[in-house]
């Protein structure tokens, strides 16, 4: 085992959390450090170097995993998922049935649900961002201020401006069904 539940509780809408504490060094924990707060044992593996930080909560049916961190004020719950190399910090959620893996960043105020599939996407507060199903085809477009749209099906013609293509590619990512965090 490489942590286990403290006396130390919280009590989230009704759902009793506990402090974690690790009780070996692995990846960047050490014995004795003091986690975030978990519901029960399943929601972050024993087995990897998955960790909950801070004051970060993951709670009902969620599973932190492999090298996976939670930290900040982030909450992971419902049946989400988060593993791989992901991070979800900052005052993110992820909820429902969404998961989070690979690579994948989520931070800021952004928030992942439903069925969402997050592989390798940044996503922040201040960024526009779709998901996408894995096996879908991509396009990236730059926009003026650096980030990337991530549209289904589309190409924009060579003369449009980035300010163009990225109104342009948010009306197509609306149309999709995608939800735009920021407009």
């Amino acid at each position: 085992m490489k942590y286990k539940l403290t006396k130390e509780t919280k009590d989230y809408f009704g759902v009793t959390l506990h402090r974690i504490e690790a009780l070996k060094d692995f990846g960047d924990v050490s014995k004795g450090d003091k986690g975030g707060f978990i519901e029960k044992e399943d929601n972050l593996s024993q087995e990897d170097d998955a960790w909950v930080y801070g004051n970060a909560r993951v709670y009902g049916d969620a599973q932190v995993s492999g090298n996976a961190r939670v930290s900040g004020n982030a909450r992971v719950s419902g049946n989400a998922r988060v593993y791989g190399d992901a991070r979800v910090y900052g005052d993110a959620r992820v909820y429902g049935d969404a998961w989070v893996s690979g690579d994948a960043r989520v931070y800021g105020d952004a928030r992942v649900s439903g069925d969402a599939r997050v592989y390798e996407l940044k996503c922040e507060t201040g960024y526009y961002f779709g998901y996408r199903e894995e096996g879908e085809e991509v396009t990236e477009l730059e926009q003026s201020d650096g980030g990337i749209v991530l549209v289904k099906y589309y190409e924009a013609p060579e003369e449009e401006s980035p300010d163009d293509k990225t109104e342009e590619a948010m009306e197509l990512l609306k149309s999709k069904g995608y939800k735009i965090i920021k407009e």
